[in-house]
């Protein structure tokens, strides 16, 4: 089809591993950059007090958006990214300017790739 992309251009992104106030800072500092399934009044809280939580987000990368600055997180935060080869690595390169990023695993498969990531200060 003309004018179709040859890609796609959503990535999946869960938190967890963190407070629900890091959770957050991430998410803002993202939707700054990215549109999202997320708006700004969706505020992540805590599931259980006894179980991990893990919060989820979808990310449009074909439209990014500038100015976003990095973010102070209180502690470290993992987050699962999945998608397309193409936008997971965009997705990074933007992450890369708001976040050290620091890569614990991968995993590629015919169409997608997923990255396992520890974001910290800059």
């Amino acid at each position: 089809m003309i004018g179709e992309r040859s890609h796609p251009e959503h990535v999946s992104v869960e938190i967890s591993g963190c407070s629900k106030d890091d959770a957050r800072i991430v998410f803002d500092t993202l939707c700054a950059c990215f549109a999202s399934d997320r708006c700004a009044d969706d505020v992540p809280e805590e599931a259980s007090d006894t179980r991990p939580t893990v919060w989820l987000g979808t990310f449009d990368v074909a439209d990014a958006h500038e100015g976003a600055l990095p973010a102070r997180l209180q502690s470290s935060v993992e987050a699962d990214v999945q998608g397309g080869y193409w936008a997971v690595d965009r997705f990074r390169v933007t992450l890369d300017s708001l976040f050290s990023v620091h890569e614990a695993t991968g995993a590629s498969g015919d169409q997608e790739t997923e990255l396992h990531l520890r974001l910290e200060n800059r």
